[in-house]
């Protein structure tokens, strides 16, 4: 079978782009590794219009009931392993060694999670180590936990750790916190969070648990240990373009340069949307617009437009 248009992605752009482009008639596909992404991970979006307030997952699901109303085929728990052209089509090859043709691609792969790469982050991966806070923190409640990371994503999660950590302690690199200052204000206002700068984590220890972290106070010029039960990784994420291969342009970041009219690649036919493109903004309502575009521009390309 030779497809009109395969998605590759299950969150907000890749979902959009699946209802528009089921509305246009086109024979499509949707491959994705998780419906949702990394909308998974948020408890409250507040910013989505129609929608005062509304988690990842209910809004996922929300996307979900209306594409489903088209009968559009959907594999998830697909991971892929390289996009090529064939014969004037496109040959996607996942890695369970399924092969799917198609005329036209989205990708809208989203980002994937940053990585300390230090001792025992692996080791104590669902041993202590989340890189979740709506998942985890009830885990830990009563506990001393430190979030790795001072941007936004690492005060949230601090932020949700305070419904039940003994103590949270926020560590970042730099010489300042760069998450929001409101955030930072509340968080100072609880009463039960340390803010640690010019701090680089070297290693977490422990026996079948978290017991503690070391890191570098670069200030200081010397090493310090802290005595946690739980560490929550919030230190950025990472474009999922890597089993592209040099198949379209991507900038110093690993994103995916698009027209931003169309949301076209430098390979005509193959499109991206959301998280994992150049675009400025990463929030849920612009991958959603970003699908919605991707989407109307395969039909165009398909029409010979």
């Amino acid at each position: 079978m030779i497809y009109d248009l395969v998605i590759i992605g299950g969150a907000s752009a890749g979902l959009t782009a699946g209802i528009y482009a089921s509305r246009k008639k086109m024979k499509t596909l949707l491959l994705t590794k998780q419906i949702g992404g990394q909308s998974l991970l948020t408890d409250s979006i507040e910013n989505f219009p129609g929608f005062e307030s509304i988690s990842g997952k209910e809004l996922t699901g929300k996307m979900m009931n209306q594409l489903q109303k088209y009968n559009l085929p959907i594999k998830d728990g697909v991971e892929i392993e390289s996009v090529k052209k064939n014969n004037g089509n496109f040959l996607i090859k996942t890695k369970n060694n399924e092969n799917f043709e198609t005329k036209s691609i989205i990708i809208a792969t989203g980002k994937s999670l940053r990585r300390l790469n230090i001792p025992g982050e692996k080791e104590f991966e669902n041993k202590g180590v989340s890189f979740c806070s709506i998942c985890d923190t009830p885990l830990f409640g009563g506990k001393d936990v430190a979030v790795i990371g001072g941007g936004n994503s690492g005060l949230e999660s601090a932020m949700d750790l305070t419904k039940y950590a003994n103590k949270i302690y926020i560590l970042g690199r730099g010489e300042k916190i760069r998450g929001d200052k409101f955030l930072q204000e509340k968080l100072k206002n609880i009463g039960k969070v340390e803010f640690i700068t010019n701090a680089a984590v070297k290693e977490i220890k422990g026996s079948k648990f978290v017991e503690k972290i070391v890191y570098e106070d670069k200030k200081a010029d010397e090493e310090k240990e802290i005595s946690v039960s739980g560490v929550f990784i919030n230190i950025g994420w990472i474009p999922a373009t890597g089993f592209l291969g040099g198949f379209v342009e991507l900038n110093s970041q690993a994103e995916i340069i698009v027209d931003h009219k169309t949301q076209e690649t430098s390979v005509p036919g193959v499109f991206a949307a959301g998280d994992v493109t150049d675009g400025l903004y990463k929030q849920c309502i612009t991958a959603a617009g970003d699908g919605a575009k991707s989407a109307l521009s395969a039909y165009n390309y398909l029409l010979g437009k």
